[in-house]
């Protein structure tokens, strides 16, 4: 391949040196077109080889491109040496007819008569896509681009009437005279022949035998005969031989196309060559299997991504054209393009390229084996339905609308659209479909997860379908049927519409009365879901009727028919759902009332408990949190019935949190469970003791607080369980056992740590109230000191300290000032040695009233009258107890609070003297006590008003009692 002799060196320089030589011979080709009138013949022939020579020179410049800047692109290496060759040897002459006039220039390559039988461009067989290439150099290589792209989209002929610039004017072979219409001017479609022996377009023809008079003469418009018929005939030879030209040339047509394509150098090109296919496959179905046989599909696919949103457009409308009517067409297209690009391009902001790709995917979805192929596309349901409800203008949404009635032929792609909103489709397949069609809609149904705009809706819409599948369905209809109710029932607005609808009576028929076991479900457990959906929701059960006999579902007649029920050899999820019910009962007092009764006469509360150990944990669970409910009715019954049963209590204790710390709901119930069981129940007490379960309740115990409550949602309700398990035994005290337990465990030091470490102001309550029991018992535990005689060694000599006189004297052991004897927190309980007294201060400015209360209640052991009081009140006074006392009757409004105040108020006014005079002082100085102390006298109950009344007697804001008065001055006396 020759080269100029001062060659450019690199390819960047190349592409300048090509840029120019082109601005040149766009110059000279703008002369030689401008008109000739001003230009000599001389002048013309000078530019024609000033011309050639120009072109020359570009094709050896693009010789000289090194052949590693095409890399691995073989396609663009192979078409830039056939251009360079052809420019090389390219020869201009002044054309010798009409186009003379107009100075038109017309290419002659020197080639062989061989050469030009080429059918196609060139003789390039290699594929290629410029959009992938790493072919780029840092030069303006515009012009070069589009010369390429140019020159390969010309035909190696070109015909006279050619410019040789409009693509879709160009062909392959060369076009003869006699396919053009003599009066249309245009190649022949239809053919016929006259009886002159001239051929027109028969539409043309027939339209120049309209403008004669039917009577008259007429004549032949190119021969000007006078015909004698105005019969034509098919000229079937030109008509196929023009169909031919055309196949052919249109094949040709496609391949310039789809290299045009393949380079994809500028918009304007990749345009031309996609209008040009669209004409293409417009005029012939047949050119549109060629289209897409030849390549042409993955190129179009590609163009998706191009920067050009026009050419982006162009390729969606395109593609749609290639899809239409065409199955197979659409088959190759789906799988030739990522589908999740053409549902992303659905909400394109340019509005040409939204509407052509809405109607590509029209056009898909009218294939039925797309269908699950496009609604799999991940969001392509939720686009689709969003389009439809939220576009501004009417195309979009009619488009979105058609293209989901034509995915629902796939059944899955209707529960896509139902769990993305679009609930229309599954109801109405639904309540119209075939029976096939409604067990499968109602299967999505039971699937489906619907938000609660939707679900109230849809209850309105699928009840009394639902429920006559349910009804007069056979087993492979029921499930389905049973389980879309049991998850409509699950949205508690939804059971007014089931209620009015009437499925309770069915339920109960279902429960009580039906005997037909060859259900493929347990058809009772699903009843009872449902009922059990249904009543929790709180709807009024007496006005519920339930069968013919008047029976409400606040009837003795379903308590017992549910309680009945229950019991080892019904199936797990029965037993479940008809605890469910039970516990959804007990809201009301009258069904509580009801539910104990039963349990006490008969075998349920024994059901229950044995219920308790079963492996399957959600009914174990169900279980205990209805005992829990009912144990405040007929808890010691429970209590032994529980202690009866092998396995118990233990099985409710012996499972600590799991090794990651984890505390699971059935830990935290079932402590509560033995927390809310009579504390005083000594047979459970001692069960619990005897089991050995002391250890295992004060480990949980640690463990919970060594890793905190949050770490589980349940760690609050499981240390209050073990907590008020604990407190059970202070109750009981009086049991050897018990005490011995207590001492041993050292529950007073227990307690008094959890009153101040606990985030769960129950656990304080719970923890104050056992220091009250245990306190309660430090007065009887509590003994003087023996007296023990000191031994001594016999020696020689004594020092004086310890003369023989001392030794006649008894040690004193330590004495407690408020108990009067030896004691200790381990041992006696004492809330002293304790140093609980500061902590149960501080709980008195608690906000919750309870915690306050058994507090109070625990510092009044200190003032009982079997403890030096006068002692204790020194202890108290030196923590500042009466402004605590004080604070509480101002912070609460409670009775019971001010009762257990006041009292201990009286106590500190009953023993004046001079150790407590600042206490009285600030008691007779506090005016929001006065207030609260006359609130008290004039509304309080009668122990509480007799307590204020006595505190404003020593505060001398009310008369003295004669009876004091009396005894008053016989003291005096004495």
């Amino acid at each position: 391949m020759s080269t100029t002799k001062n060659a450019p060196r690199n390819a960047a320089e190349i592409l300048q040196s090509i840029s120019r030589k082109i601005d040149l011979a766009r110059d000279l080709v703008s002369k030689c077109q401008t008109g000739t009138s001003s230009v000599s013949d001389a002048e013309l022939r000078l530019l024609v080889s000033q011309l050639e020579e120009v072109t020359k020179h570009i094709g050896e410049d693009l010789s000289s491109i090194p052949p590693s800047t095409f890399e691995d692109q073989n396609y663009v290496r192979v078409a830039v040496r056939s251009l360079s060759d052809e420019m090389q040897h390219a020869c201009f002459r002044v054309a010798q007819s009409e186009t003379e006039k107009q100075g038109e220039v017309e290419t002659q390559p020197k080639q062989t008569e061989e050469a030009q039988l080429e059918t196609d461009l060139y003789s390039v067989n290699v594929e290629v896509s410029m959009m992938s290439s790493n072919f780029s150099i840092e030069s303006d290589s515009s012009g070069f681009s589009q010369s390429i792209g140019s020159i390969l989209m010309k035909p190696r002929r070109m015909s006279r009437n050619s410019t040789g610039h409009q693509f879709g004017d160009q062909f392959v072979e060369p076009m003869y005279g006699t396919f053009y219409c003599p009066l249309l001017k245009k190649i022949m479609e239809d053919p016929v022949t006259t009886e002159t022996g001239v051929t027109y377009e028969r539409k043309a023809i027939a339209e120049w035998f309209n403008k004669f008079d039917k009577t008259g003469d007429f004549f032949c418009p190119t021969t000007g005969k006078k015909l004698s018929s105005r019969v034509l005939s098919t000229n079937m030879a030109l008509k196929t031989t023009i169909e031919e030209w055309k196949d052919r040339n249109e094949a040709g047509r496609i391949k310039i196309a789809r290299a045009a394509l393949s380079l994809a150098s500028s918009p304007t090109m990749v345009l031309e060559a996609i209008e040009e296919l669209a004409q293409i496959c417009k005029r012939k179905c047949f050119n549109k299997v060629q289209v897409c046989n030849i390549g042409i599909l993955p190129k179009l696919v590609k163009l998706l991504g191009y920067k050009d949103r026009s050419v982006r457009s162009a390729s969606l409308d395109l593609l749609r054209q290639l899809a239409e009517d065409d199955n197979d067409g659409k088959e190759m297209i789906a799988n030739s393009m990522d589908l999740s690009i053409l549902v992303r391009m659905l909400s394109s902001s340019h509005q040409a390229t939204r509407k052509a790709a809405l109607l590509l995917l029209l056009e898909l979805s009218k294939s039925q084996s797309l269908c699950k192929k496009i609604g799999s596309v991940n969001g392509a349901m939720l686009v689709l339905i969003s389009t439809k409800y939220n576009s501004t203008d009417s195309f979009a949404p009619a488009k979105a609308t058609e293209i989901l009635r034509n995915l629902e032929s796939w059944p899955n792609n209707i529960k896509y659209m139902a769990e993305n909103g679009y609930v229309e489709p599954l109801l109405n397949h639904l309540t119209e479909g075939n029976e096939e069609i409604k067990q499968e809609m109602a299967t999505y149904l039971g699937e489906i997860y619907l938000d609660h705009d939707t679900q109230t809706y849809v209850a309105e819409r699928a009840a009394s379908s639902l429920m006559a599948m349910v009804q007069r369905g056979n087993g492979f209809m029921r499930t389905p049927g049973f389980k879309a109710l049991a998850r409509i029932s699950t949205y508690h607005p939804n059971s007014k519409v089931l209620v009015e609808a009437g499925i309770v009576p069915l339920m109960i028929e279902e429960m009580f009365n039906r005997q037909i076991s060859d259900d493929m479900m347990n058809s009772k457990a699903e009843a009872a879901s449902i009922l059990a959906n249904i009543i929790d929701s709180g709807i009024d059960l007496e006005k519920i009727e339930v069968n013919s006999h008047g029976h409400t579902m606040a009837s003795d007649y379903i308590v017992y028919n549910i309680v009945y029920m229950l019991g080892s050899s019904t199936p797990d999820e029965l037993n479940i759902n008809l605890i469910k019910i039970l516990l959804c009962m007990t809201k009301s007092e009258k069904l509580m009332a009801t539910i104990v009764s039963v349990l006490k006469e008969n075998e349920g509360s024994y059901t229950l408990i044995e219920l308790i150990n079963n492996p399957e944990e959600e009914l174990s669970l169900a279980a205990i949190k209805l005992l829990l409910t009912v144990s405040s009715h007929i808890g010691h019954m429970i209590s032994e019935r529980l202690c009866k049963t092998n396995g118990l209590p233990e099985n409710l204790i012996q499972m600590g949190p799991s090794m990651d710390n984890q505390i699971m709901e059935k830990q935290a119930i079932s402590a509560k469970f033995l927390d809310k069981l009579p504390h005083k129940n000594l047979t459970l007490n001692l069960a619990i003791l005897n089991k050995g379960l002391i250890p295992d309740i004060l480990h949980n115990i640690e463990q919970v607080q060594r890793s905190g409550t949050r770490s589980s949602k349940y760690g609050n309700t499981y240390l209050e369980g073990l907590t008020g398990i604990l407190v059970r035994f202070t109750t009981t005290l009086y049991d050897p056992q018990i005490i011995t337990v207590a001492r041993k465990y050292n529950f007073t030091s227990v307690f008094t740590d959890l009153l101040t470490k606990a985030s769960s102001d129950e656990v304080q309550r719970l923890s104050a109230t056992g220091l009250k029991n245990l306190s309660a018992e430090s007065v009887n535990l509590s003994k003087p000191p023996e007296m023990k005689k000191p031994k001594f060694m016999k020696v020689i000599s004594l020092p004086q300290s310890l003369s023989f006189r001392s030794s006649s004297r008894k040690l004193k052991m330590p004495v407690c000032p408020v108990h009067r004897g030896a004691c200790s927190s381990q041992n006696t309980f004492c809330l002293i040695d304790a140093k609980a007294v500061e902590r149960l201060l501080g709980c008195l400015q608690h906000e919750n009233a309870e915690v306050v209360e058994a507090a109070l209640s625990a510092l009044c052991t200190l003032l009982d009258d079997g403890v030096d009081v006068d002692k204790s009140l020194n202890v108290l006074n030196g923590s500042n107890a009466v402004q605590h006392v004080l604070n509480v009757v101002k912070d609460h409004r409670e009775e019971r609070l001010w009762q257990k105040s006041f009292w201990m108020i009286e106590r500190f006014l009953a023993r004046g003297g001079d150790d407590n005079s600042s206490s009285t002082s600030c008691i007779s100085q506090d005016r929001l006590l006065h207030t609260a102390l006359i609130t008290a006298f004039h509304r309080g109950d009668g122990t509480t008003k007799q307590v204020a009344e006595r505190i404003l007697r020593h505060l001398n804001k009310m008369p003295q009692d004669s009876s004091s008065i009396c005894i008053a001055s016989m003291s005096t006396t004495l």
